[in-house]
């Protein structure tokens, strides 16, 4: 068997003596490993780093088998942004998170486009436009997976205006004036996703804000299910940003 396609590297881990597992999120396939020889040797790794776009071909004897990769990259992501820890730290973030809750071999269209053009903003998106691009993606995600989060009109109100938070337990906004008496159990809904701020940028605090909000409903729905916390390079994320929220 043997089909081409293109992907994001989601993660290459080492195997044997110089070859690598890599985990792809294709086009057409879905996440999708493959073996990979030399992947972890000296003049590929490079090849194989997480975030890069490739073309790649698998070829297996049986369509069940882990069958092996031929890649070559078309685009090397984090080299672009290799100074910016934030930007590093966000692309890792996706990568892990993709891989461990898309389920293999199962196409996604538009969570692939989706992830390409997060990537394309973290590559050249302002510093107040990529953090908002990247909790849009993820509540994208969340929507493919069948949990999005309903934040057009107040829950208990059914009002668009003065909506600032978000309910834990049903994922819908609520507006300030219903939401205040049980404020400390909300959500912080962040200015770029209120009706009256969509389409501007997000600083730390809005980045921080979001980063909580998504990652409660992600906990929820895509990793409790799994018996597993969140990735370390999510929860690194959202400290990064938390510290860089605490010093502007």
């Amino acid at each position: 068997m043997e089909w081409r396609d293109e992907g994001i590297v989601l993660a290459a881990r080492p195997h044997g003596e110089g070859a690598a597992v890599v985990q792809l999120l294709t086009l057409e396939h879905g996440r999708h490993a493959g073996l990979m020889h030399g992947g972890n040797s000296r003049g590929k790794r490079g090849m194989v780093e997480p975030g890069n776009r490739v073309d790649a071909v698998w070829r297996a004897r049986l369509n069940e088998h882990l069958g092996r990769y031929t890649i070559e990259s078309t685009r090397h992501t984090a080299a672009q942004f290799m100074d910016d820890p934030a930007r590093l730290a966000a692309l890792s973030a996706a990568c892990s998170v993709v891989e461990t809750i898309i389920p293999e071999r199962e196409p996604h269209p538009g969570l692939y486009a989706a992830t390409g053009a997060l990537f394309d903003a973290l590559s050249d998106g302002e510093a107040n436009i990529w953090p908002a691009v990247y909790i849009q993606w993820e509540l994208g995600l969340l929507h493919e997976l069948g949990f999005g989060l309903d934040l057009s009109s107040c829950a208990a109100t059914g009002e668009v205006e003065n909506l600032i938070y978000v309910s834990p337990r049903t994922g819908r906004a609520v507006s300030q004036g219903a939401g205040h008496p049980y404020r400390d159990r909300m959500l912080t809904l962040p200015r770029f996703l209120r009706p009256d701020g969509r389409g501007h940028g997000a600083d730390n605090t809005d980045f921080s804000d979001g980063l909580k909000l998504t990652g409660f409903f992600l906990a929820r729905h895509a990793f409790d299910p799994l018996d597993r916390g969140l990735p370390a390079s999510r929860e690194r994320l959202e400290t990064l940003v938390t510290r860089m929220r605490t010093d502007q």
